[in-house]
């Protein structure tokens, strides 16, 4: 490594030290929700493979959800793999499913992390749905951060399949569709999406430079603050995540008000 790569890692580091000193840890949001884009970009720029890309997006998760614990972040949603993304080829899907099965089991016996699936469990392979029901099992218990993993996961179908809970509740306790109607409102439904009971992301980072939502929590996202950064997610830094924290709190929430 030479002189210059040396005085750019002093000054990034003390420039990250500053941003740290100066966040305000009232004003962090207590639940952030994550699109980690960019690994595929990041591993052809890098000349590796896909499967080099996503492992270096996985290895980036924990050292993300240290910085959060850091900074009394309550609820991380980590978007791993979309309904979308099961139109992939084989050969790159496949492999990408063991890594994030992997990053499923590493999460569970850290035990710093509270462990939950947010998506379509029949969407995905048996050893998934198995490591799933596992990782939530045994940190349960857990009193960290809460981690949602969201596999097939698309913010449509959780929308679609919080109403087909609502109607076969409704259907078990005897109550007719007239009656379903009536009772139909926010709360009923936000009661049965994946997320029942969380509080709503405040804070939605989406790395890669790009601007869209894809769909990511698309009812829990009404009023949360996005934040897009230009860097791929393997090359995310501490310095990037606590921008996003800075820029977050500059902003006056209004609610719609």
């Amino acid at each position: 490594m030479n002189l210059r790569d040396n005085l750019r890692r002093l000054l990034l580091r003390f420039y990250t030290r500053r941003v740290e000193g100066h966040l305000d840890h009232d004003q962090v949001p207590k639940h952030i929700g994550v699109i980690m884009d960019g690994n595929r970009r990041w591993a052809k720029a890098a000349g590796n493979t896909a499967a080099q890309g996503h492992r270096a997006g996985a290895d980036k998760i924990e050292e993300f959800l240290g910085w959060c614990s850091e900074t009394d972040v309550e609820v991380v949603t980590l978007w791993l793999l979309s309904t979308d993304n099961f139109d992939r080829p084989e050969d790159e899907l496949v492999p990408l499913l063991g890594i994030i099965e992997g990053v499923v089991r590493t999460l569970a016996t850290d035990g710093r992390w509270r462990v939950h699936h947010v998506g379509t469990p029949d969407l995905l392979p048996s050893p998934m749905q198995t490591a799933l029901k596992e990782a939530e099992e045994a940190t349960a218990h857990v009193d960290g951060i809460l981690v949602n993993v969201a596999i097939g996961y698309g913010g449509r179908q959780e929308i679609a399949d919080a109403v087909r809970s609502m109607l076969l509740d409704a259907a078990d306790k005897g109550a007719s569709l007239a009656d379903v109607a009536d009772s139909v409102d926010i709360d009923l439904i936000g009661k049965h999406l994946y997320t029942s009971a969380q509080p709503d992301p405040d804070l939605v980072i989406r790395t890669s430079g790009e601007q869209r939502l894809s769909g990511f929590m698309l009812w829990q996202t009404a009023h949360s603050e996005y934040y897009f950064c230009e860097v791929f997610w393997p090359a995310f830094r501490k310095v990037d995540f606590l921008r996003a924290l800075r820029d977050y709190a500059a902003r006056h929430r209004r609610y719609g008000g």
